[in-house]
């Protein structure tokens, strides 16, 4: 699709896959292809899960400091927004998206990792948000990601001090959500994503939109996002037939169409 990020896709499940020589670091022309990729999936009926990858080697060791290095005050005003929504777009594929971690997964990297609704990754894999020690702070979600998964009180562990994390401890801490050998890590996230192929779309499209917009409202307004999305599925054809096959055949036979 890009120089540096493709989009493969096989039997239902797409593969967002970063592959710009040696760390997948992120510069301006990565993050706006990460957007156009995202784009895509999102709007790709025949897409019905993602895979966020970066090879055997490194998920993404951060943004491409050489590049950021020149940038002035004004310059980051002007980019720091398009930072943001380009990452901000994997996030918001209506679709169920897991990131497979390999090597590192550093600042930008693991801001990307972030927006994926789940994390396999290997079990030397290193993830963090070392901004501070170059003077600044994340930038691109990991204030406002991180600690929403981890808590406040471990997020500014791991940003104040700018630490690696590895993967033990990623998944004591709630950073990741499984922990495999390196060989195995892409295949255990597909393997994840092949099981919604056939599901209900629009479920699983309302399920993720009521929780990632239900965490940041009080639980109030929470129950009415979660009200609309449960009322609106009555519409669909898959919730008929998902009934339908309940009442006649028992749970988790139903035949799903997408619709």
């Amino acid at each position: 699709m890009g120089e540096f990020v493709r989009l493969e896709l096989s039997d239902g499940v797409a593969t967002i896959r970063l592959d710009r020589p040696k760390m997948n670091a992120l510069n301006v022309q990565v993050q706006e292809e990460i957007r156009a990729a995202a784009g895509a999936v999102a709007e790709d009926d025949a897409v019905r899960a993602v895979v966020l990858y970066g090879g055997e080697r490194v998920f993404a060791a951060g943004a491409d400091i050489n590049e950021m290095a020149d940038m002035s005050y004004t310059d980051m005003v002007r980019r720091s927004g398009a930072l943001q929504s380009s990452l901000d777009a994997v996030a918001r594929i209506p679709k169920p998206v897991v990131a497979a971690v390999t090597g590192y997964a550093l600042g930008g990297g693991c801001e990307l990792a972030l927006c994926a609704d789940v994390r396999v990754c290997a079990e030397d894999a290193q993830l963090g948000q070392p901004e501070v020690l170059l003077g600044v702070i994340p930038g691109a979600g990991g204030t406002q990601r991180l600690s929403r998964l981890v808590g406040p009180a471990k997020a500014k562990d791991i940003i104040f001090t700018g630490r690696f994390v590895g993967a033990a401890e990623a998944l004591t801490i709630g950073l990741v959500d499984w922990v495999v050998p390196k060989a195995e890590v892409f295949a255990r996230a597909r393997e994840w994503a092949v099981q919604f192929v056939n599901g209900p779309a629009y479920a699983l499209r309302a399920a993720k939109e009521a929780v990632d917009r239900g965490v940041d409202v009080d639980l109030q307004t929470g129950m009415e996002i979660e009200r609309q999305q449960f009322v609106g599925l009555f519409a669909t054809e898959d919730r008929t037939i998902g009934m339908r096959s309940f009442v006649e055949n028992g749970p988790g036979k139903a035949l799903f169409v997408g619709r």
